[in-house]
């Protein structure tokens, strides 16, 4: 029996996903940080005639004047703008025209440079030009400052600052004059910079609030165990710091809790140090939480103008409009640029709107899934989540979520985070139970914290501890967590 082959031709329908340009303004401003955002909308204030900064007013806020009303998508009636795109066509408009429209406006804006911000150093030395300081003062303060780690934290003996002092800068001087200005800078704002440890860093934070406010409680409360339990208030040793300081359970939580809303980073707010060329972190969204459990939720735009349709540039269009018995080449060019012009300020406006509302909803339900944490500020309280949580509670596509999530802050009582910080894996145990892979780091550190340095605990005794304290896992993830941690192995932690 022959063999042949047989041809057989099929025929397939594939659609390709195409975004409208407006569709892509709206990606672009949604990846934008604040900070950027608003140099953006300045940009597009500079570029664009039709757009001007100003509330977009009601009829009845206008007297119900109808020449005098603000275009909007949301208006009716034959207004100039509602006009323009019937009365031009393809045909009316020149070729080098069609080609400018085509362009995309924002890769244009994209060109537009940015000022850098502020670094670390300059903005404690503006507060360092405000204080009456002679000039070998100056200097040692200035040289404090260069010794800040990113955190805000000096970490640097000062008799080591000294001797530096002395060898590379040729300046004398002793402890105690370092002290002094130490104090000095202790002062600049943020509270906690310029602290030499974690306890002196929320101690200073906690006095600052009590010199605002020196009949509270709490703030009292706080005072005492940072000073005299501070060794308890690291291990979590509740009941201790209870009998030694003869608190209630009640008094002992709520100073706990003020403890926890402390910013053990103070220095990461002021973003970046000397020598890096990071841009300043500026919160993208401020989240406050109340004593009643209450989390409110606003976006971070002080200085972001409000924006509207230009009125004048809409009765010019329409004069434009009107004159169409006599129209003559350079009038269509005319009429076509505001009509551009027009369309593309009313695209900007809607996008800006888009983006606040897809902000808004991300990041609630963001608070809403670790609802926990915001209430708290320990970390260990953060559950798992991915992207695909955030979009099913939301309805928003993962790409949206991940251009949200990507480059944006978040301010708490508790500090300021990513909120890449809030996304994490989960561990899925035997029984089918999903744990927060933080918070086996989080058990794994002290496990390890606490283990006897002569004789460190194995990956082996690791692994048994962990499935004691409800944990259990296999060696080789225990491994891989180690090694997340950078912890070192058994043999070279001795």
């Amino acid at each position: 029996m022959a063999q042949g082959s047989k041809q057989i031709q099929t025929q397939a329908q594939q659609q390709t996903l195409m975004l409208s340009p407006q569709q892509i303004l709206v990606v672009k401003l949604l990846e934008l940080p604040a900070v950027e955002l608003e140099d953006r909308v300045r940009a597009e204030l500079l570029e664009n005639p039709a757009l001007e900064e100003g509330r977009e007013e009601s009829p009845t806020e206008e007297n119900n004047e109808p020449e005098e009303e603000t275009i909007s998508q949301e208006d009716g009636g034959d207004t100039a703008y509602d006009s323009l795109s019937d009365y031009l066509n393809e045909d009316d408009i020149p070729d080098y025209k069609l080609q400018e429209r085509n362009r995309s406006r924002d890769e244009q804006a994209e060109e537009i440079p940015f000022s850098a911000a502020t670094s670390f150093y300059e903005t404690l030395k503006e507060q360092l030009a405000e204080q009456p300081l002679n000039e070998h003062q100056r200097q040692l303060a200035e040289y404090l400052i260069g010794s800040l780690d990113d955190d805000g934290l000096l970490r640097k003996p000062l008799e080591t600052i000294a001797d530096e002092l002395a060898i590379y800068s040729g300046i004398e001087c002793n402890v105690q004059e370092l002290e002094e200005m130490l104090k000095l800078i202790q002062d600049f704002d943020p509270a906690g910079l310029g602290a030499r440890d974690l306890q002196e860093c929320l101690l200073l934070q906690v006095e600052r609030k009590l010199s605002q406010q020196p009949e509270e409680r709490v703030l009292q409360l706080a005072e005492a165990i940072l000073k005299e339990c501070f060794l308890e208030f690291t291990r979590k040793h509740w009941e201790k710091i209870e009998r030694r300081l003869e608190l209630s359970e009640e008094e002992c939580r709520e100073a706990v809790k003020e403890i926890c809303r402390l910013n053990p980073r103070p220095g990461a707010s002021l973003g970046e140090t000397i020598g890096k060329n990071t841009q300043q972190i500026v919160p993208d969204f401020l989240v406050e939480t109340y004593d009643d459990g209450t989390i409110t939720l606003s976006l971070n735009n002080p200085g972001m103008p409000q924006l509207r349709i230009s009125r004048e540039f809409a009765t010019l269009a329409e004069e434009h409009l009107n004159n169409r018995a006599n129209q003559s080449k350079e009038s269509k060019e005319a009429l076509l640029f505001l009509k551009q012009k027009l369309d593309a300020a009313q695209g900007f406006i809607a996008a800006i709107k888009q983006r606040q509302q897809t902000l808004t909803t991300t990041m609630q339900a963001i608070i809403n899934l670790q609802r926990p944490f915001f209430l708290e500020g320990d970390e260990s309280l953060i559950r798992p989540m991915i992207l695909k949580d955030v979009a099913e509670a939301t309805g928003l596509d993962i790409s949206t979520v991940s251009r949200v999530s990507n480059s944006k802050y978040v301010q708490t009582n508790f500090g300021v985070y990513p909120l890449k910080f809030f996304f994490g894996e989960a561990y899925t145990n035997p029984e089918g139970e999903e744990l927060s892979v933080r918070q086996i780091h989080a058990v794994l550190e002290e496990c390890i914290a606490n283990e006897d340095k002569k004789n460190p605990l194995t990956d082996e005794e690791l692994t048994e501890l962990l499935k004691k304290k409800g944990f259990p896992m296999a060696r080789r993830t225990v491994a891989k967590y180690r090694q997340q941690l950078n912890i070192p192995v058994a043999r070279l932690r001795k």
